[in-house]
């Protein structure tokens, strides 16, 4: 009896652990009650749409905290994005993580929780790349475009939904003039309801009780080209040149492009996993706070912003050499000479830099410097909790820009030295660097400060003090001194030095910066393991997954909306 009821105990606390592993998976699992849609073809050539859903998130559910909306083109801005939920604006708008083209609309403390309603509205202007030109009608060159609405993954959308869509054409057409294309996919009517809406604009509108917004519809239509504005169009495709209609262009051209597109996905697909790859900051980051966070070092800016690794490994050991830290003994291959006692001004990660250099071996070393950037993201993301990434990240590159300005903005060339080796770390944040670095010192004497002596052996290294010293060993030609000033260069040569300086040394830091990032990544920012639907969804654990889509329209007029939502 006694064995018994340790079996049944044991029953019962593995059903517990089963429920809690499924509890702390849970994903968004809603359905979508109603759908409506509108896209504008607004007279300057742009696009306008609007969303209006109304969510039933399921008990089962997991809190809808995100809604991500795909775009039907990449032109588009989310300065023109705004939102609602339940009538109550949303501030948090950002490009969407979760799918390749589109939004992100972070509901907060909006958002809907396990077995309540929700109605939310986005409406996105602005929007360019939309129309084409398409066979001409009775010898006028006509305008078409094609718009694939937003929808859901399929493994967080259950029942059907009251859908309609609503396209609204240009002002100015006249009723016999305008098109439509038959809707793809489409479960209701091929024939729209048609007229004219409050702005005296022609539309077409599809609705249909029995759509799901997890399926993909295409839908079209074609006006005189006159309406639009020079150069808004894109130019004819080839069936406009065969003569082929847009029903018939669109069946065929999908069909014969079937091949392109399988080329396309397979190159977008390699694209985008190498992309990825060098994504190594984590997603939680992305979760906004509220504020900036002050303190960060332009080492961990740069972390932040994501900048290629070899890049961070360079501003590292500048930042090193600055310190008095080590000197560069070669810098082909790497190697350096720590000082002894360090500084106590070393931050962590500059320690374990140079305790990585410890190492001989080339993957020994790579292995460990890869061990210290997870240190540092992880350090960053530490920092980062509570405060908001997207101001955050503002208040530094204007901290990089006035930088740039202070050193641009001095007087003399001394000034203008020393104002750039103080600011050097936050100048370096540029992704413009080598350019800028030439710009500002295109013309004029330099001086040389006195720890660049540590970075390359070639410099003049002083003895004793701290005055800065002349550029010389190769390339020095143009170094001069007048009586009772400072030695210095030509600027141009000073640049062209430190640039060179810079690439040199991030080459023999990492020698291939995309596998260096591809082992971190590895870590700090593992790709999601696909779950066991056949969808391409992204979902996390306690989330959901937007899904991203391939538009193949191979026809005039190709515009579509790639999916999103529902993360």
């Amino acid at each position: 009896m006694r064995l018994i009821r340790w079996l049944s105990l044991l029953l019962i606390v593995f059903a517990l652990a089963g429920s809690f592993v499924s509890a702390s998976a849970q994903s968004y699992y809603f359905a979508v009650e109603r759908a409506e849609v509108h896209l504008y073809i607004n007279a300057d050539g742009s696009a306008t749409v609007d969303y209006v859903y109304v969510f039933a998130n399921q008990p089962k559910g997991a809190t809808i905290e995100y809604v991500d909306i795909g775009m039907p083109t990449t032109q588009f801005s989310t300065a023109n994005a705004s939102a609602d939920i339940n009538g109550k604006k949303i501030t948090d708008i950002s490009i969407s993580a979760y799918i390749d083209n589109g939004i992100a609309f972070g509901l907060g403390a909006n958002s809907i929780p396990p077995g309540k309603k929700g109605t939310f509205h986005a409406r996105i202007t602005g929007i360019q790349g939309m129309l084409f030109y398409t066979k001409p009608v009775n010898n006028e060159d006509y305008a078409s475009f094609n718009f694939q609405p937003n929808y859901f993954d399929s493994s967080l959308v259950t029942g059907n939904t009251d859908y309609t869509l609503t396209l609204h054409l240009p002002p100015g057409i006249e009723p016999e003039e305008p098109r439509y294309f038959t809707p793809a996919g489409w479960p209701g009517a091929a024939e729209p309801e048609s007229g004219y809406d409050q702005q005296g604009s022609v539309f077409y509108r599809w609705r249909s009780t029995e759509a799901n917004t997890a399926n993909k519809y295409r839908f079209g239509a074609s006006f005189p080209a006159r309406l639009m504005p020079e150069g808004v169009l894109k130019r004819p495709t080839l069936w406009d040149t065969l003569g082929i209609d847009d029903d018939t262009a669109m069946s065929v051209g999908c069909c014969a492009g079937f091949l392109g597109l399988i080329t396309w996905v397979s190159v977008s697909s390699a694209q985008a996993a190498k992309k990825r790859r060098l994504q190594y900051m984590p997603p939680r980051i992305s979760v906004e706070g509220h504020g900036i966070k002050r303190g960060l070092t332009a080492i961990e800016a740069a972390i932040l912003m994501e900048q290629p690794l070899d890049k961070v490994l360079t501003m590292t050991l500048f930042s090193i050499l600055k310190k008095g830290a080590a000197t560069v003994t070669s810098l082909k291959p790497l190697t350096l000479e720590r000082a002894d006692p360090l500084p106590e001004t070393l931050q962590p990660y500059e320690i374990e830099f140079l305790d990585a250099f410890k190492e001989k071996d080339g993957p020994a070393r790579q292995k460990a410097l890869q061990s210290m950037v997870v240190a540092l993201v992880k350090s960053v993301g530490e920092k980062m909790k509570g405060f908001s990434r997207k101001e955050t990240l503002e208040y530094y590159r204007s901290i990089m820009t006035k930088a740039w300005e202070q050193v641009e903005a001095a007087n003399t060339p001394e000034v203008k030295s020393q104002r750039y080796d103080e600011l050097l770390g936050w100048t370096m944040l540029d992704r413009d660097y080598d350019r800028r670095t030439r710009e500002v010192f295109s013309s004029g004497p330099v001086y040389v400060p006195g720890w660049w002596g540590r970075l390359d052996p070639t410099f003049a290294r002083p003895i004793g003090g701290s005055a800065p010293a002349a550029f010389q060993g190769s390339g020095a030609a143009g170094v001069s001194a007048a009586p009772g000033s400072l030695p210095h260069l030509p600027g141009s040569d000073f640049a062209a030095r430190v640039v060179n300086s810079v690439q040199n040394v991030s080459s023999g830091i990492v020698n291939d910066v995309n596998s260096f990032t591809s082992g971190i990544t590895n870590r700090t920012n593992p790709i999601p393991q696909p779950s066991s639907s056949s969808s391409s969804s992204r979902g996390r654990s306690g989330g959901g997954g937007g899904r991203s889509c391939a538009c193949a329209c191979a026809c005039a007029g190709c515009a579509c909306a790639c999916a999103g939502g529902g993360r």
